[in-house]
């Protein structure tokens, strides 16, 4: 069964501004740091998203920015209201993606893809000719990369792998950014390629439909484009690329296609990144090297701005990886109520509600999610019995307050693995990837009698049912509004 979804990302935005939650910008912005402040002040007073209809220096182009910087987005993008609570928005997610496969996509001739509008090969194909932002001052460079994903292929199996890796223009030919060695593409290539000095082809997917973006997001079991058809419920629709043996989303506005150069390294950084700091030295990073650039006519480049909390590299991952640990720690038996990653923790800080069914079952928890794929990329964990609302930073709050021992219910981890933008971490724990983790048990211990148990005084909780309905009838009455 088809979803509703939007196939591209120009009907996206058709209907973001129909809610309210686009605008359109008349006036000319320049690619130099003026985009790139009007997206970050987007993002931080959660404005709607800005369509820019001109671009400094690059007539013909046009740019829009924060494409799912909110919950309402989300809920757009995947053809909900954009009322839609969040528990409701995670239903959703789940119920479309609950099976183990999804459909190989649908191929389509190069003359019905609108991404071969225009086509640039030899010369033509310049990346200077397309309008990459200078997103903040002080960044290493202009990056072209910030909403996109970069297509590859294992070398010797039919796995392929979408994922958001950011990409520095350093000349007409070359980009440059970090692959870390722990993420998907980077098994490929620094275990495969690399040592073996073969180039790894790559097509960067720059201006996708948005749940192909969300699929590039998302730490899936399965390929991400049989993903994004779960999302769709039907296949995506893909284009062979023309100078390489990869397929990218037929619909997208820009792709850049090229190789990755083994054993090959240019500096790169500094730049914002989704902690909401300038955390990357300028170091040597992974070199990508052009072979063609293929285009929508007029085509809408996407900008997203990492900084403080809450833009599309914080919320996207903090909503898809917690619901894959949700369905990870369900799979392993443990009574889950649910799974919440703060976005505004830039995902570095999970609630878990369980029912507390046994002794130590937070330290399990802690080390099942710690010890998984998505590992890395946080390392705060805060268990929460199952009446707690894990969506409420109030009950959050009073739970790590109130329930935490502050010496037995903190389990530290001084060795785990991390990634090297963390902000706290010093720089040998950059440079090598390692981070301490950390697990909250806000659990009152199940060997307590009952008589023990502290009994929460909440309005829920400690007025008899008759009482509750009878306030709750008349609260209008009395006087309140809401």
């Amino acid at each position: 069964m088809a979803y509703k979804y939007y196939k591209d990302n120009r009907a996206y935005i058709e209907a973001l501004l129909k809610t309210g939650d686009a605008i359109v910008v008349n006036d000319e912005v320049d690619w130099d740091l003026e985009m790139g402040a009007i997206v970050r002040r987007v993002c931080e007073k959660k404005s709607p998203s800005p369509y820019f209809k001109k671009i400094k220096d690059y007539p013909g182009f046009e740019g829009f920015g924060a494409p799912i910087a909110s919950y309402r987005k989300l809920a757009v993008s995947l053809g909900l209201d954009p009322e839609t609570p969040i528990p409701a928005i995670a239903k959703e997610y789940l119920s479309r993606t609950a099976a183990d496969k999804g459909q190989k996509p649908k191929i389509l001739n190069a003359k019905d893809a609108p991404c071969k509008e225009v086509v640039w090969t030899g010369d033509e194909a310049d990346l200077f000719r397309l309008p990459a932002p200078m997103v903040h001052e002080g960044d290493g460079g202009r990056y072209i990369g910030t909403w996109h994903f970069v297509v590859a292929k294992d070398l010797d199996t039919p796995a392929i792998n979408w994922g958001m890796y950011r990409q520095m223009v350093f000349d007409e030919k070359t980009m440059v950014g970090p692959v870390l060695p722990f993420s998907d593409m980077g098994k490929m290539f620094y275990n495969k390629y690399a040592p073996n000095n073969i180039p790894m082809p790559f097509a960067t997917v720059i201006g996708p439909d948005p749940l192909s973006a969300i699929a590039s997001c998302a730490p899936a079991a399965i390929p991400e484009d049989e993903f994004t058809s779960l999302l769709m419920g039907e296949p995506v629709e893909v284009v062979k690329c023309e100078t390489c043996d990869l397929y990218v989303p037929a619909h997208a506005e820009i792709i850049i296609e090229g190789v990755i150069v083994p054993n090959v390294m240019i500096e790169e950084a500094p730049f914002g990144e989704y902690t909401g700091y300038r955390t990357s030295p300028r170091e040597k990073r992974t070199v990508y090297r052009v072979t063609a650039i293929t285009m929508r006519k007029n085509p809408i480049l996407p900008i997203s701005n990492m900084g403080i909390p809450t833009d599309e590299g914080q919320l996207l991952r903090s909503f898809s990886l917690g619901l894959e640990m949700e369905r990870m720690l369900r799979d392993q038996g443990i009574p889950i109520t649910g799974v919440y990653m703060l976005p505004e923790s830039t995902h570095h800080l999970v609630v878990v509600g369980v029912k507390p069914a046994y002794a130590n079952i937070a330290t399990q928890i802690g080390q099942l999610v710690f010890g998984s794929k998505l590992g890395p990329w946080f390392h705060l964990v805060v268990v929460v019995d199952d009446k707690t609302d894990i969506y409420s930073k109030d009950e959050l709050i009073h739970n790590l307050s109130t329930r935490c021992h502050p010496k037995n219910g903190i389990i530290i981890t001084e060795q785990g693995v991390g990634t090297p933008l963390n902000p706290y971490a010093w720089p040998e724990e950059r440079k090598y990837s390692r981070a301490g983790k950390v697990i909250f048990d806000c659990l009152f211990p199940p060997e307590w009698p009952t008589s023990m148990v502290p009994i929460k005084v909440s309005f829920d909780n400690v007025y008899p049912k008759e009482i509750k309905e009878k306030v709750l009838s008349k609260w209008n009455q009395y006087g309140f509004k809401d």
